[in-house]
């Protein structure tokens, strides 16, 4: 049995509960360990008589710009498991509010393939389907094989697999038309044993970075730790500076467009897409190119050495870093023609 009234907490500061770091209460608050206790939190009076949900996970891709006047329900669930193993892979399931980072480290540990490019990325594993994470040419999508979630409007659970999950660029089902109805509680992932899984060096600085380290045949973990020193010397530590990574997409635009952009400004950053007839460019490289990198506006700041993240110094509020990047927008639009649009949410 649960005491319902003793797991929810009243006017909760959460920002210690997210990486900007952001001052800001919700009105109602509980932690999430287990099927049962949601269950139970969902037959509550309390839930029932809120109209406002939020799902907060390691609160890394979220900004509150004000108090919450609603239910924040916390990720808990835990626990990772290896099953159905093949002669070439391992079906690894993990506890939706597992630090994602963490996940990484130990499948590597185990020489398990497949998502050691996704290193260093922060929040938990249930975020990880929800943005359809990625990094250097690495999508989440790639590796993932199903979710167990609960559903808010039936009380039950279902499970999605990867076509279920609609997955796109920083983007699934979760996002939009199921935004809210679901409570991701693990997730399985399909990873290749050494022999059988093909390191994915092709992007940015990895195989720069390697030769420099002077490893000419790298393994799995020589992939995550290189992944590891590349961020680590691009993205400030949100422990010691407020922030929530990327805070943009790199915008998907047609080729007849970008090959225009390209004409005028021919060092301009692009990449190939899933999309037929699109080209993604570099959100950070526009940005850049507007006088944006290092430049404070009020309290909050753009990164000096990477202008896709917004920082928090120290006593900016989310109405200010809201602000800084709606002024970013507005320029990068104004000189490339080029709408940006963000990768956080804005509460």
């Amino acid at each position: 049995m649960f005491y319902l009234h003793a797991m929810f907490q009243h006017y909760i500061q959460l920002s210690s509960f997210t990486t900007f770091g952001i001052h800001a209460k919700a009105k109602l608050f509980a932690e999430i360990h287990n099927h049962d206790q949601l269950l139970a939190i969902w037959k509550s009076s309390e839930y029932n008589s809120t109209n406002n949900k939020l799902i907060l996970g390691g609160g890394s891709n979220m900004l509150f710009t004000k108090d919450f006047e609603g239910l924040v329900l916390r990720n808990k669930i835990t626990g990772i498991s290896f099953e159905d193993e093949s002669e070439q892979s391992v079906i690894v399931t993990a506890g939706s509010g597992e630090n994602w980072h963490e996940l990484v480290l130990k499948c590597v540990e185990n020489k398990l393939g497949g998502i050691e490019n996704l290193s260093l990325i922060p929040g938990t594993v249930g975020a990880s389907p929800v943005q359809n994470i990625g990094a250097y040419g690495v999508e989440l999508k790639d590796t993932f094989v199903s979710l167990e979630a609960f559903d808010f409007e039936t009380g039950q659970i279902v499970h999605f697999n990867n076509e279920e999950c609609e997955f796109g660029y920083r983007d699934s089902i979760f996002k939009n038309k199921a935004k809210g109805r679901y409570f991701i509680s693990s997730v399985n992932f399909r990873l290749k044993k050494p022999g059988f899984h093909k390191l994915n060096m092709s992007y940015g600085a990895i195989n720069q970075v390697l030769q420099e380290m002077e490893i000419s045949m790298p393994t799995i973990r020589d992939i995550s730790n290189t992944i590891v020193s590349i961020r680590s010397s691009k993205l400030p530590n949100p422990k010691v500076i407020g922030n929530a990574g990327s805070f943009f997409k790199n915008p998907e635009v047609d080729e007849s467009f970008c090959q225009l952009l390209l004409n005028d400004n021919p060092l301009m950053p692009t990449y190939s897409t899933q999309i037929a007839g699109f080209r993604k460019i570099a959100a950070g490289w526009l940005i850049e190119q507007c006088g944006w990198k290092g430049k404070s506006l009020g309290n909050a700041a753009v990164h000096k050495n990477q202008a896709l993240v917004l920082t928090n110094p120290g006593n900016a509020t989310g109405e200010e870093i809201k602000h800084l990047a709606e002024e970013i927008q507005k320029s990068v639009f104004e000189k490339f023609g080029v709408n940006l649009e963000t990768e956080v949410n804005i509460i």
